[in-house]
C-alpha cells in the first residue's frame, strides 16, 4: 500500500503491534478452562470460547480491515475463524436483519423504523446496535492523462457528480485550480451501482458541504454516469477509462493506482492522508444513546477546520445486544474486542485509520455489555 505516515497515526500503530504481539499464542498470559482461552489485547481480556466459526457480512469498504481482524482474531484465540462476505452494506443489514448472519458490517447506522424494527425481532425483541469499529476516508479517485494533482471542493464535486460540470476544463474546475493545464475532455462519472453506505456518506457530505439536492440513501441518485458493482468495480473501471472519476475507498483507490483530488473546505486544499482524516475524526459526535453508537457526521462533514479531510466514512458492526445464543455471543465479544485493540494494529497500512482513543473506549463498553 502506498500510504502516506505521520508520527501520530504511527505511534498508534507501532503500540498496537506491540499488543498484537502480547495477544499471540506463544505469548498467552491467560488461561484455558473447558475450552475456554483468556488472554489480553490492550489490558483488556479477551474471552476465547463458544462458536468457533461466526459469519458476518456487509460493507466492502471494510473488507481489508476485517481480514487484519480475523488475523488478530486468531492468533489471540487458536483454532477460531470468521468468514466475511463483502457483499455491500446493503446485502448486510437485510441479512443480518434474517438471522443469515452473526453480525452485518454497513457503512450507514440503522435507519428508524423498518431496519430498527427488523434487527429487534432478529435479535428476540432486544435493540440492535451499530458500532462504529472502522473508520476509512474516501477518495475522490480519477484518472486524467497530464493532471496529477487536482483541487476539488464539495459545490463542484456535487456539480460533477450530478452532470452539471461535464468537461474537465469547466471554469468551476479551473478556479480550484490555478494555472493547471485541464483537458478539453468529457468527465466520465463512475458510481456504485449496488446499495452501498459509502454512496449514502458520499451523498450525505454533498448534501452538508456542497448544496446537493439529490438526496441521500445507499443509491445513488445523481443521475448521470456508469454503475459499477462494490468498491472493487468502480476502482477498475477509473483506471481503464482516461477521463474518469469515482468516490471509492482509500485502500481501493491506492490498490488501483488513481489519482486523488485534494478537498478544499474553505481554509486550503487537503491532502488525503493518514493524519488529515484523523483530524476529521477527532471531530465526530456520537447522538445514538446508550451503546447504540451512532455518529454525527454532519459537523464533520461541514467543517472548516484547516488541514482535516472532511469526506470519510464510518463503518458499523450492526450487533444484537442481547438475544444471541451463549456460545454465539461469546464468539462475537471475542472477534470485537480483538478488532478494537490488537486488531488495530495493521490498519494504517491497509488504508484506514485506527480507532481514537475514546471511540475505542466507547466500543469496548458496548461489546463488554452483549449478551
Amino acid at each position: 500500500m502506498k500510504i502516506q505516515r505521520h508520527g501520530a497515526v504511527l505511534g498508534l500503530v507501532a503500540a498496537s503491534a506491540l499488543l498484537l504481539g502480547a495477544c499471540g499464542s506463544d505469548n498467552n498470559t491467560g488461561s484455558t478452562t473447558g475450552g475456554s482461552t483468556t488472554s489480553n489485547a490492550a489490558s483488556v481480556p479477551v474471552e476465547c470460547g463458544g462458536k468457533t466459526k461466526l459469519n458476518a457480512e456487509g460493507s466492502s469498504a471494510q473488507k481489508n480491515a476485517v481480514d487484519a481482524f480475523v488475523q488478530a482474531y486468531q492468533a489471540a484465540c487458536p483454532g477460531v475463524d470468521l468468514a466475511y462476505n463483502p457483499s455491500g452494506s446493503g446485502a448486510g443489514v437485510k441479512n443480518f436483519n434474517a438471522g443469515q448472519v452473526d453480525f452485518g458490517g454497513s457503512d450507514s447506522a440503522l435507519k428508524d423504523g423498518a431496519e430498527t424494527e427488523a434487527a429487534a425481532k432478529r435479535c428476540q425483541t432486544n435493540p440492535a446496535w451499530n458500532l462504529p469499529l472502522v473508520f476509512g476516508p474516501v477518495a475522490v479517485g480519477y484518472k486524467v492523462s497530464g493532471v496529477d494533482s487536482l483541487v476539488l471542493d464539495a459545490k463542484t464535486t456535487a456539480a460533477i457528480f450530478s452532470g452539471t460540470v461535464k468537461k474537465w476544463n469547466d471554469p468551476a474546475i479551473k478556479a480550484l485550480n490555478g494555472s493547471a493545464s485541464l483537458p478539453d475532455k468529457d468527465i466520465a462519472v463512475i458510481y456504485r451501482s449496488d446499495e452501498s453506505g459509502t454512496t449514502d456518506n458520499f451523498q450525505k457530505y454533498l448534501k452538508v458541504a456542497g448544496g446537493w439536492t439529490k438526496g441521500d440513501g445507499k443509491q445513488f441518485k445523481g443521475g448521470v454516469g456508469e454503475g459499477k458493482e462494490k468498491s472493487a468495480g468502480v476502482a477498475q473501471a477509473v483506471g481503464s477509462i482516461d477521463g474518469a472519476i469515482t468516490y471509492v475507498e482509500w485502500s481501493f483507490a491506492q490498490d488501483n493506482k488513481l489519482s486523488i483530488a485534494k478537498i478544499d473546505s474553505g481554509a486550503g486544499a487537503v491532502e488525503l492522508t493518514a493524519e488529515s482524516a484523523g483530524k476529521a475524526i477527532d471531530g465526530a459526535k456520537v447522538k445514538g444513546e446508550g451503546n447504540n453508537l451512532v455518529l454525527d457526521l454532519d459537523s464533520i462533514y461541514g467543517s472548516k477546520a484547516a488541514g482535516a479531510y472532511p469526506l470519510l466514512l464510518a463503518t458499523y458492526e450492526i450487533v444484537c445486544s442481547k438475544g444471541y445464543d451463549a456460545d454465539t455471543a461469546k464468539a462475537v465479544k471475542a472477534f470485537l474486542t480483538v478488532a478494537a485493540t490488537s486488531g488495530q494494529a495493521q490498519l494504517a497500512e491497509a488504508g484506514y485509520v485506527p480507532l481514537p482513543k475514546a471511540f475505542q473506549d466507547k466500543i469496548l463498553t458496548a461489546v463488554k455489555a452483549i449478551a
